[in-house]
């Protein structure tokens, strides 16, 4: 985040044909939004399409968008509330972020789990490790699911956050995991 393979132009046709036909679609029919809508959008030979949407915050997009918030999430919540969030000032970091999505062997089909995971106390600057699928079993991390770790991290250009989550993957550790190595390099390939 953000997205270097959108253009300008592509954001608002998004905006203009998608989003807001949305939201106002619900208010046409009763039912007014207040709240989260995470669009999911993909970007096609034909323009931007939609996967799906969510009222809520998903992971891991949220894991990769809200550490560069530089507002007070809990503000904006309260405007959101109160109806009064065209007037909350919303302010974002010009960092990158990558998350990097650390899975158990055999996801997405028959998991590998139960076992201890290390390299979680490895000081992370700029960045943080999300629980998705972990438990404690006598005190040791363990995973627990399919997808177990997010870990995101941030900078001031995509390939220096691409380095750094990458160097931080490679700190951590549990039998079976595995992780895509592809992450944002679309991304590279455009700016």
């Amino acid at each position: 985040a953000p997205a270097p393979c959108l253009t300008q132009a592509q954001i608002e046709n998004a905006l203009k044909t998608i989003l807001q036909p949305t939201v106002n679609g619900m208010f046409a029919e009763g039912f007014p939004y207040t709240g989260v809508l995470y669009a999911g959008l993909m970007l096609t030979e034909d323009g931007v399409r939609v996967l799906e949407f969510n009222a809520r915050f998903g992971d891991p997009e949220t894991q990769v968008i809200l550490p560069l918030l530089q507002s007070d999430l809990l503000e904006i919540f309260v405007a959101c509330t109160r109806g009064t969030l065209n007037e909350a000032q919303i302010r974002w970091s010009e960092d990158t972020a990558v998350c990097v999505v650390l899975a158990s062997g055999g996801y997405p089909g028959k998991l590998q789990t139960g076992y201890p995971i290390t390299g979680l106390d490895s000081p992370l600057e700029d960045g943080m490790v999300f629980h998705a699928g972990t438990r404690l079993e006598s005190g040791q991390p363990v995973n627990a699911g399919g997808r177990v770790l997010d870990v995101t991290c941030w900078n001031s250009t995509l390939p220096a956050a691409i380095e750094q989550v990458y160097r931080a993957v490679t700190r951590i550790s549990f039998t079976g995991m595995q992780y895509r190595r592809d992450i944002a390099q679309k991304g590279l390939k455009i700016t």
